[in-house]
């Protein structure tokens, strides 16, 4: 599939879901920070497991950047529990937190204040920080323009046969690979395809569209037994 129709298809996905969605005003957080910390315990868990820990980190009162990090590792790996991987996530979590407090104060308008490719290479800096975490950052809490892909996105993209620019020589993916190459490549496609809208509108837009792929490979490109035929998507399904 050549790089304009791919380009064609994924704007034409996005009104597809919409239509089926509507505009879905995700990531869930009452602030950046909250953003922040739900990012990170996302990491290999359902997201209502990362609801119920942040419940226990606003119930202990300490959902702030400098009272997390003055929490001795123990405590705050007890308090996120039902995140899961706890003892993991807390070192994550404290690794974040030593750069924000140490570096900025705690004041995550300072962190994200630099350009986007700055800001990106400093959260990837960040141990237990990945490509897929720092842009959930980026986009999501710190208003950048910063597509974030994931394993539904893999997933529907190699579906679409939208995982490769074959006619350019270009990169290709495969299903489920989540090699820095592979990510990366699927990023620079997304916000190529994807960037005719300016400033507030594209950083709305990319937020939306994320958004939407999740919902479309949590209900219909699962990984087993996928519904295409009430998928949104079904049009742009590769006719052989």
């Amino acid at each position: 599939m050549g790089s304009a129709k791919i380009d064609t298809d994924l704007r034409q996905a996005y009104d597809l879901m919409r239509a089926r969605f509507g505009h879905l005003c995700w990531w869930p957080g009452e602030t950046p920070f909250e953003v922040c910390v739900g990012a990170i315990l996302t990491q290999n868990t359902a997201w209502a497991n990362v609801e119920r820990a942040i419940a226990s980190l606003k119930a202990a009162r300490v959902l702030t950047p400098k009272k997390l990090f003055a929490l001795p590792e123990a405590k705050l790996a007890e308090l996120i529990r039902p995140a899961g991987y706890f003892n993991v996530k807390a070192r994550r979590l404290r690794s974040f937190l030593r750069v924000l407090v140490g570096e900025y104060d705690g004041c995550l308008e300072k962190l994200f204040a630099a350009e986007t490719s700055a800001v990106r290479e400093r959260l990837l800096a960040i141990h237990g920080i990945g490509p897929e975490t720092a842009d959930s950052l980026l986009l999501y809490a710190g208003g950048h323009s910063s597509f974030v892909i994931d394993a539904y996105t893999k997933r529907i993209f190699q579906r679409h046969h939208w995982n490769r620019k074959a006619e350019d020589g270009g990169w290709k993916t495969e299903a489920g690979n989540s090699r820095a190459g592979d990510y990366d490549g699927l990023k620079q496609l997304c916000e190529a395809a994807l960037n005719r809208k300016p400033g507030a509108a594209r950083l709305d837009y990319w937020q939306d569209y994320h958004a939407q792929l999740v919902m479309v490979g949590k209900h219909f490109c699962r990984t087993r037994a996928p519904l295409c035929e009430q998928c949104p998507l079904k049009p742009l399904l590769p006719k052989n």
